[in-house]
């Protein structure tokens, strides 16, 4: 019998593949750049690029900083690499070698920029249209020079609320948008929306659509059944199944109380492996065991390195079964749901975990 102790952490590049596709599909006339920071979201950046340069032919990549488009540069060698975060004395080294694309979002960074140009690379003006994060406001814009404008290849902005379809800022950050890019760089290319965004039709998607996060499967348009392939899915095997008396309690600080005799098992995943504490006593898990799939409710508090669920009502389970902790019927958009976060966080935090085995298919 085989036994594992180690949760296990499947990437399915050939849906993924699939998934940027379909969204070049959508995204119709704009160029259909793949956002890769984080490392690909904690997939590995290396694994995906090469699958998304290699097979899907993209060619422009959106990373958060220098250090990470620089490490995927060889394997782009001819892409267009754009850094969102810009460039400073910490990355400049990057941009120079890897011949980067910095994001520029403020006059401070502009100043920077102009000290240390790099020949035959212009970066991307980021401008605020609503969302209050990075960007130029209007009374940065108004500094700028004829030579300043000149600078720059693109003109980008994000969308605060692209995942709801019906919400007046969407409207309202297109307005603004289009009124600042006419009003002061009429002639560049234009890029507003990230994945969320590409859904809203053609006036959002412009001349380059970011895609993220729908790439990775995960449900940017939730007003709408999921258009995109899961790409992830976690497993845990079962170390241990025992009887819970009436009455005997679970886990840290007696969280769960058994209201009648139950027979639980203790799965090999827990917090450290990313997995929210917030599922304590709501969060649940799966086994497909005799043809059935099985519904088994995690009780207790989850602890660092196990969850315990309630598998009385699931059949001929034994020790080295495996859980299905997400899958293609409870997805990270589900877990996120029921632990009162986003699907992007949970599965940053899976990515980078180094605990898992690590199964790419496809």
């Amino acid at each position: 019998m085989s036994i594992l102790t180690s949760p296990i952490l499947e990437i399915n590049l050939t849906n993924l593949l699939d998934n940027y596709n379909q969204l070049k599909q959508i995204s119709r006339h704009a160029v259909a750049a793949a956002v890769v920071k984080d490392d690909a979201y904690g997939l590995h950046a290396d694994v995906v690029v090469k699958k998304l340069y290699e097979e899907g032919g993209c060619r422009h990549f959106f990373v958060a900083h220098g250090l990470e488009g620089n490490r995927i540069r060889p394997l782009v060698p001819d892409a267009q690499i754009y850094v969102l975060q810009g460039i400073g004395e910490d990355s400049l080294e990057y941009f120079q070698n890897s011949r980067l694309i910095p994001v520029i979002s403020s006059l401070s960074a502009l100043a920077f920029w102009k000290a240390h140009k790099i020949e035959g690379i212009r970066p991307v003006i980021n401008i605020e249209t609503g969302l209050n994060r990075l960007g130029f406001r209007e009374e940065d814009l108004k500094q700028l020079s004829e030579d300043d404008k000149n600078e720059f290849s693109l003109v980008m902005s994000h969308l605060a609320c692209g995942d709801a379809k019906e919400h007046f800022m969407n409207q309202h950050q297109l307005d603004n948008f289009h009124f600042l890019k006419n009003k002061y760089f009429s002639r560049l290319p234009a890029s507003l929306s990230a994945s969320d965004g590409t859904f809203l039709g053609e006036d959002y998607q412009m001349d380059l659509v970011r895609l993220g996060a729908a790439m990775y499967g995960i449900n940017t348009a939730p007003y709408r059944e999921n258009q995109m392939k899961n790409v992830v899915c976690i497993k845990a095997p079962v170390l241990q199944i025992a009887n819970l008396p009436k009455g005997d309690f679970v886990g840290y600080s007696a969280t769960y109380r058994a209201n009648d005799d139950r027979k639980i098992a203790i799965v090999s995943i827990g917090y450290g492996d990313g997995i929210p504490r917030s599922l304590s006593n709501v969060g649940k898990v799966f086994f497909k065991n005799d043809g059935k799939l099985s519904e088994a409710r995690i009780l207790g508090r989850l602890s660092m390195d196990n969850i315990i669920c309630d598998v009385t009502e699931v059949p001929g389970l034994q020790p080295g079964d495996l859980a299905d902790i997400v899958s293609d019927y409870y997805t990270l958009d589900d877990m996120g749901r029921d632990a009162g976060t986003i699907s992007y966080e949970i599965l940053s935090r899976v990515g980078k975990n180094t605990r898992y085995i690590r199964r790419y298919i496809g």
